[in-house]
């Protein structure tokens, strides 16, 4: 890896929002000489002041010495004019997202500063080769996305351009990692790594919404303590801000040429133009204000504990099922089959893209339909879903084996994939394309998506765990359902899947 910037070199960071001086703080511990400048002046001032704040309650929390946040700040200087950044080695721009402003600008600055500098962005989605462009020396232009708040995220997104010299993405990358950040080298694409990826797990909740598959509250349960997700997509989204959440996807859309992958919902597009934007409007999917109570998520009523559990075949990853089922004390009997669980003469089976109703029509035995888990050991939920039927004994006795063993559990309208599993497989699809195109590395990918949006699992090393055939099943499941190329499995997760191989193997 290349050197980085020796911290005797001025770092230059337009933009004092939140972003700009979270960059400015970052690269200021780091023990830069930082110019922070704003076309409003005054915004700077209270940048600081925000900076100074949020220091000092880390020193009244025994973080940090009031000496070191004094010494941090005293290296953020306020910047009075474009020329006063000519000294600058490195300048990274945290403007508005339009690629016109920001071409704009970095053109004044390109013009300042010495022939070597390097012109850093923070866009989080714009075409770095396009922005490039617009500059005489685009070989020196990269994306340095880092992730929101800056001094507290550890990854930064290093996205290089068409023209992008290698040597230069080298020497951000090293200097992002000696400022103490989790670094991922990718090639300029459309919402690059993160937000590119990421997309389904916004996309499928807000589509289960949309077909009443559960309540917002009951389907972030699942996502979360099923799952495995920190946050729920329904919470994440009003804490992101759906205004700021659809921007992305829209943009993401728009750049992929509609790809209808990545179309935006129109639930959610309902709720912006409604002005409920999420915590920072008071509502959003939730009602935040002071009157207001959170939902609860809806559990099933308890069922019957069940007298005898018959595990027939190799459930996959769902194989712990067997062991909490020994461990809570039932009658548990093991035979070879068709990797299913019967109760009581009632057939459950790991969700793979199909209805539960497309499913019994397809085998000729009616069945239950459970959702996949991050650790079928730990969680502590799982969601449950039957045939379109007006018997309700499956049901029950579905929801007491897994209340038998520990798991509230939620049942869900008969949606194909359920919830957790049509997210990770279409997480998983994203980034077998991602990977496809050599957009980053499997490692890289995986390692993205676990530090800028604290996944549990990266979505490749998911799909191995799942089985990179059973995510293609589910995807293949789904587009027949809906008969749409959003669902459109990758060629790379297909041939992963004939071939019976892992992403990382």
């Amino acid at each position: 890896m290349s050197k980085a910037l020796q911290t005797s070199q001025a770092v230059a960071v337009i933009g004092s929002g939140t972003m700009g001086c979270g960059i400015a703080l970052v690269a200021g511990t780091a023990g830069h000489r930082v110019l922070l400048l704003d076309a409003v002046p005054e915004a700077i001032q209270r940048g600081l002041e925000r900076l100074r704040a949020d220091l000092s309650r880390l020193v009244s929390r025994g973080k940090i010495t009031a000496e070191a946040r004094d010494a941090r700040l005293a290296l953020i200087e306020p910047a009075p004019n474009l020329d006063s950044l000519a000294p600058a080695a490195l300048i990274v721009e945290a403007i508005v997202e339009d690629l016109d402003i920001k071409g704009a600008l970095l053109s004044r600055v390109e013009a300042l500063v010495a022939p070597d500098a390097i012109l850093a962005t923070n866009t989080s989605s714009l075409s770095i080769t396009a922005l490039a462009a617009r500059l005489r020396r685009p070989e020196r232009v990269v994306g340095m996305h880092f992730f929101n708040p800056a001094q507290v995220l550890p990854l930064v997104e290093i996205v290089s351009g068409h023209l992008t010299d290698t040597a230069v993405a080298e020497m951000v990358e090293a200097t992002a990692a000696a400022w103490g950040k989790t670094t991922v080298r990718c090639r300029s694409t459309p919402g690059f790594i993160v937000n590119r990826v990421a997309r389904p797990f916004y996309g499928e909740a807000l589509r289960l919404l949309m077909e009443n598959a559960a309540d917002v509250a009951t389907l972030d349960a699942v996502l979360r303590d099923c799952g495995g997700f920190r946050m729920g997509p329904f919470e994440l989204m009003d804490l992101i801000g759906n205004d700021v959440n659809y921007a992305v996807t829209k943009s993401v859309y728009d750049a992929m040429s509609q790809d209808p992958r990545y179309k935006p919902s129109l639930v959610q597009r309902e709720l912006v133009d409604a002005g409920l934007f999420g915590r920072k409007s008071g509502r959003g999917f939730y009602d935040y204000r002071d009157t207001a109570s959170r939902p609860p998520a809806i559990d099933a009523p308890s069922g019957p504990k069940p007298a005898h559990v018959v595990i027939e075949g190799d459930l996959g990853i769902a194989t712990p099922l067997a062991g909490l089922a020994e461990a809570a004390g039932l009658a548990v009997e093991r035979r070879d089959g068709a990797g299913v669980v019967r109760v009581d003469g009632t057939t459950l089976a790991l969700s793979d893209g199909r209805t539960a109703t497309q499913r019994t029509h397809d085998t000729g035995e009616p069945t239950m339909l459970f959702d996949l888990a991050l650790d079928y050991t730990s969680a502590s939920r799982i969601a449950i879903a039957g045939p379109d039927q007006h018997d309700l004994a499956p049901v029950a006795k579905a929801a007491g084996f897994f209340q038998a063993i520990g798991k509230a559990v939620s049942v869900l309208d008969d949606a194909p994939g359920l919830a957790v599993m049509r997210t990770v497989a279409m997480l998983a699809n994203e980034a077998a394309d991602a990977l496809h195109q050599q957009i980053a590395t499997t490692a890289g990918i995986d390692l993205a998506m676990r530090m800028g949006v604290n996944y549990p699992v990266g979505p490749l090393a998911w799909a191995d765990a799942v089985g990179p055939a059973h995510c293609l099943r589910t995807i293949d499941h789904l587009a027949a359902v809906y008969g749409e190329d959003r669902y459109r499995a990758s060629p790379l997760l297909r041939r992963m899947a004939l071939s019976q191989r892992q992403f990382h193997s």
